[in-house]
């Protein structure tokens, strides 16, 4: 791979740096031979990266060309958006009131090298910003609002007087991106799985995660395990396998979507997660499409009597981004409803309202690139309604679980199942199937499912991880030979 720093002048960045080539935008955007490079990382130095200018078409053409570009112009866009800003002070809203307590005025601006500031208390706060807006160089201002502090924008910056210090710092983060660790020698490409080891109940445990590297290495994939402060590093891989519970509102998106933007492969990809993270989607969705389901109300305040008319007693209010059974309430009766529609009416202007049907346990059909991988049943936790019950204490406890071939799971259950994972894409799913009565509804489908060591894996054993990362090689190569790489 060849590396190239782009700037408006030669003389912006005039000292030598081996393996990293230093060229004018007007060069990279014009020479035939450099747009015929196919694998190339690309820094943007210019200095702006206003719409049509140089340093916008820079990057504009290098993903065109395959290259990878910093910034892309996702990130370009996200610098210019005041929506993006909100969001990365939302998201950091701990580390920017810790980071910046001692400061007695009521702005504060803060100048972003490649991840780091002169001032090497501000690091951590530094390199959070980059990865949320991975550009070389970055301005973030800060104002205090009733004592507390909010970002309230980001920008390009041109530096000046700390010239020396983002000399250094550039120099030693590129020569870091160059000097990678060589793959060895049967493996052909880089796959990111992205793990949170602080979470209580991740869609796969350490053991799974083992096993997955393993099969991954085995198949010629040079693996590491990345978290959310990896974010910036995401366009150094072919492949992104999500293993945390995602979410939209959540930096697992925002993951999926960059790694999308980039030319990766990405298990879940961002079109997934949207469409699986919100109920009131999937209602509509396979209602469209015909595929059964519980009896269904779209709840908001003023069709109350639509949900008593159509569901009767007891039903099931659920949050539209609810998962785990958290955000998930049956409703006995008309005073039990009225007691719990505020508290979850005011976290969403819609819910979702389903009649209930009891069942010992839910079919979970686990689906990728349409063929289904293995049945599963899961049963309720005892003497409750739900596979899982969160007690007071915060302790979550489970039922049992059976994982069978998929041959020996009912036709019908794995034609609903394969029916519903189609209307979403063609990722790695879950289906939740509740069979009653000689027929089957589908309750949700899941993107991110669960495969743990001793649960989903008890039929397939090493074989189940080996399949899931083999499609994931085979969608890798299918897209290196359609770039032409």
């Amino acid at each position: 791979m060849r590396f190239f720093i782009i700037v408006d002048q030669l003389s912006d960045w005039n000292f030598p740096l081996q393996g990293i080539e230093v060229i004018t935008a007007k060069d990279y955007l014009t020479n035939e031979e450099i747009a015929q490079v196919r694998h190339a990382r690309v820094f943007n130095l210019c200095r702006s990266y206003r719409y049509q200018s140089f340093g916008y078409y820079v990057s504009l053409l290098a993903e065109a060309r395959g290259h990878k570009p910093m910034p892309n112009v996702q990130t370009i866009s996200d610098l210019k958006s005041p929506a993006m800003t909100r969001f990365a002070s939302d998201e950091l809203e701990e580390m920017i009131q810790q980071s910046l307590k001692h400061l007695k005025s009521d702005k504060f601006t803060l100048s972003v090298y490649f991840g780091k500031n002169v001032n090497h208390a501000y690091d951590r706060l530094s390199g959070h910003l980059f990865s949320q807006f991975p550009a070389p160089l970055i301005q973030a201002h800060f104002q205090n609002l009733q004592g507390r502090w909010v970002l309230h924008n980001i920008h390009t910056l041109i530096p000046e007087e700390h010239v020396p210090f983002v000399r250094e710092v550039a120099t030693e983060y590129l020569a870091g991106k160059r000097v990678a660790v060589k793959k060895r020698a049967n493996q052909r490409y880089d796959l990111a799985i992205l793990v949170n080891p602080n979470e209580k109940t991740p869609p796969s445990d350490k053991k799974a995660l083992a096993k997955f590297q393993k099969a991954a290495e085995k198949m010629g994939f040079e693996t590491e395990f990345i978290t959310k402060d990896d974010y910036n590093r995401i366009a150094e891989f072919d492949a992104l396998f999500v293993r945390e519970t995602t979410s939209v509102n959540h930096h697992t998106y925002r993951f999926a979507r960059r790694a999308h933007a980039e030319g990766l492969v990405v298990i879940d990809d961002p079109d997934s997660i949207l469409k699986c993270s919100n109920k009131v989607y999937l209602s509509e969705v396979l209602n469209r499409y015909k595929i059964p389901m519980p009896k269904t109300v779209i709840l908001q305040k003023d069709n109350i009597d639509e949900l008593i008319e159509q569901l009767g007693f007891p039903c099931v209010l659920k949050q539209p981004d609810s998962s785990f059974s958290n955000g998930v309430v049956k409703v006995n009766d008309l005073d039990h409803l009225h007691s719990v529609l505020p508290e979850l009416l005011d976290k969403s202007d819609l819910l979702i309202a389903q009649e209930f049907i009891p069942t010992p346990f839910d079919w979970r059909i686990t689906i990728f690139d349409g063929q289904p991988l293995f049945a599963c049943k899961y049963f309720m936790a005892r003497r409750h309604w739900q596979i899982y019950e969160t007690l007071n204490s915060g302790k979550v406890l489970s039922g049992k679980h059976e994982t069978i071939p998929v041959g020996n799971a009912p036709k019908k259950v794995l034609s609903a199942a394969i029916k519903a994972a189609a209307v979403i894409g063609n990722g790695l799913y879950g289906v939740d199937i509740k069979e009653f009565e000689d027929q089957c509804y589908v309750i949700e489908v899941n993107d991110n499912p669960s495969v743990e060591s001793g649960c989903e894996d008890e039929v397939l054993h090493d074989e189940l991880y080996e399949k899931i990362i083999w499609t994931i090689m085979r969608r890798v190569e299918s897209m290196k030979s359609w770039n032409g790489k």
